[in-house]
């Protein structure tokens, strides 16, 4: 069987373009815990819980505002985080 997709990704990864990619990767990393560092030339590879999300910039793809769903133990707590780490809050957590 041929292998398609690399070690460690999902067959669906989530790829945020911004102008500020040193920036996101800090917030990523303050907010979630995530791992992964800022590249030169290449997207990062955040690893948010499971999976892999692709951080770059807006050379060839204009920024747009990223939509994602995050799962955590602490929403509470990573919610001021967020705010603390400069996210704007666009609604408040709520129970599900």
């Amino acid at each position: 069987m041929v292998k398609f997709q690399p070690d460690g990704w999902r067959t669906v990864t989530s790829r945020i373009v911004t102008d500020d990619v040193r920036g996101l990767v800090e917030f990523l990393k303050t907010v979630f815990d995530a791992t992964g560092e800022y590249r030169t030339g290449a997207p990062a590879e955040m690893k948010i819980g499971d999976p892999i999300v692709m951080v770059s910039g807006d050379g060839e793809r204009e920024a747009m505002p990223p939509f994602l769903y995050v799962y955590v133990e602490d929403t509470d707590e990573t919610y001021r985080r967020a705010i603390g780490a400069g996210g704007e809050s666009i609604e408040e957590p709520r129970a599900g």
